[in-house]
This record gives structure tokens, C-alpha cells and sequence, in this order.
């Protein structure tokens, strides 16, 4: 609760920025040049990430299932909130099986990061090795062999096999981003805490953990967002359970529904929120550290 409280307070407290770094924003503001082939990069680089989704915003407020606007209305809005069940269940599917993979990949990541990172073992530089094969083989391959070893110890396809596949490719990411983190960290911090007194549980709970939290959280986000947007794996390991990728490919299918249009608004709108709050809670969090 006190390392929790710390975040929050960290999150509404802002750390006041000193006179040179106020002088060096000011000029750097005056004397930019107004147009550089980088911000030329970075502007097109903007558009085509986000004019496809002003557009879905745009399209989800049409009145009609036209491909041109034909009038505004909230009919889908509607349409999503009152008549769409199976929609919210295959919703509710995939942020369960996000959580508990997230969780479950980012506990197993971050232990393995630092452990691979700090102790000295038997195969270390091969397992720093092959843990990064899952991001770089092709998702049909990891789809296909996770079947493959599933069907093998005859578990039942459903969602705890999509959190297990989920799991496994997420882990990767995890132990990635924390492992970053770890190697910017300062031992002989680790060996203080140990000169007064500190157990190995409290020095790892009270030292280490606040010390990499940003790549810890950073590590559970992109979990989160891989494994809601997974298609590939899932549809090979679901059985007959439907996450929201899969339900959304069923329904396209046999055209694009803007119910779909009115529920990616929804979503943008939540995930941006928290992915505001967290982006400034962790920098300011480890600033103040």
C-alpha cells in the first residue's frame, strides 16, 4: 500500500523543472527550424497512423450502414450498448485472457530478468539467447507448435490455453523491457541494503522492484496490448471460445458492421486515458526516484 501510495502522490506531485532547462526550451523554441526533413518524417508518419482512425470515429456516428455519411446519429452507440451481447462477451473474454497472461508473463519476466541478469548459472548465455526466438519466429509457427504440444498432453482447447500461448509470447517483451532497466541499475545499492541488515525478500521488494517499476509496467502494457490484439495464435489454440479479434473477423466476414466503428471509438477513448495516466505517472514516479 505505501509503495502504491508513493505512485499516486508521485503522479500529483510535479517535480519543478530548473532555470537552464527553462532557458534551454525557450530557445530551443525560437530558433527551430520551421520546416526539417524530420518533422517532415514525423508528420506523415502521424497521418498514417491516425487518419485511419478519425475515419472509423467519423464512420461510427453515420446513420447508416453506407460507406459515405449519410447524417449524424447515435444509432450504434446504441446499437452497441443495448443489443450487442455477444460482442461485450467476446470483449470480456479477451480482457480476461489479457490480464491473466499480462500478469502471469510479467511476474515470470521480471524474476527472470533479474535473475538472468545478476547470478552467474550453468546455460545463462543460452537461455539469454533463445528467449528472444518467440518474437522473432512467425506466429503461425508459434500458433502451430503450441497446438501441436497442447493436443499432446490432451488439455482441452479454451481459454486457459489461449492464456497459456498468450503467456508465451508475451514473456519475451516482458523480460526485454525489465532487463533494460536492470542493466542501468546500480549494484552497489543492492549491496548497501545487505551491509544494514536486509534480507534477499526485502532487498528485492523494497529496492529492486520500486528501482525497475517503470520497465516492469511497460513490460504488463505491452502484454496487454499483444494479447488483445492477437489473431493468429489465438484462432489456432481457442477451441470454441471467441475473443474480440476473432468475433470482429466472424462479423466482417459477411460485411463491416459499424458497430464495430462505434466500439473501436469506445476503446481509443478508454485505453488512451490510461495509457495518459500511466505514461506520466511512471516518468514522474521515476523521476522522483
Amino acid at each position: 500500500m505505501e509503495f502504491l501510495l508513493s505512485v499516486i502522490l508521485s503522479i500529483l506531485h510535479k517535480k519543478p523543472k530548473s532555470e537552464n532547462f527553462k532557458h534551454a526550451k525557450r530557445y530551443w523554441k525560437h530558433h527551430a527550424p520551421l520546416f526539417s526533413f524530420s518533422k517532415t518524417v514525423l508528420i506523415c508518419a502521424m497521418l498514417f497512423l491516425y487518419i485511419p482512425l478519425f475515419v472509423i470515429i467519423i464512420f461510427s456516428f453515420n446513420s447508416s450502414e453506407s460507406a459515405h455519411m449519410t447524417g449524424f446519429s447515435f444509432r450504434w452507440y446504441e446499437e452497441l450498448f443495448l443489443n450487442s451481447l455477444p460482442l461485450w462477451k467476446s470483449l470480456l473474454y479477451s480482457a480476461i485472457v489479457a490480464i491473466l497472461s499480462a500478469v502471469i508473463a510479467t511476474v515470470l519476466g521480471s524474476l527472470a530478468a533479474i535473475g538472468v541478469s545478476w547470478y552467474k548459472f550453468f546455460g545463462k548465455h543460452y537461455i539469454q539467447s533463445i528467449s528472444f526466438l518467440p518474437m522473432v519466429l512467425p506466429e503461425v509457427i508459434m500458433g502451430v507448435s503450441l497446438l501441436i504440444f497442447l493436443s499432446g498432453i490432451h488439455m482441452n482447447l479454451g481459454l486457459t490455453t489461449i492464456t497459456i500461448a498468450h503467456t508465451t509470447f508475451c514473456l519475451p517483451f516482458v523480460y526485454l523491457m525489465v532487463n533494460s532497466r536492470v542493466d542501468e541499475f546500480d549494484y552497489s545499492i543492492i549491496e548497501a541494503s545487505h551491509d544494514l541488515g536486509a534480507t534477499e525478500k526485502q532487498t528485492l521488494f523494497k529496492i529492486i522492484i520500486p528501482s525497475i517499476f517503470p520497465g516492469i509496467m511497460s513490460g504488463f502494457m505491452m502484454s496487454i496490448t499483444l494479447s488483445i490484439e492477437d489473431f493468429v495464435i489465438t484462432s489456432l489454440v481457442n477451441g470454441n471460445v471467441e475473443t474480440l479479434p476473432i468475433f470482429v473477423y466472424n462479423m466482417i466476414r459477411h460485411g463491416v458492421s459499424p458497430v464495430i466503428n462505434a466500439l473501436s471509438f469506445v476503446l481509443i477513448i478508454f485505453l488512451g486515458l490510461i495509457v495518459i495516466l500511466l505514461r506520466k505517472g511512471i516518468k514522474t514516479f521515476a523521476a522522483a526516484k
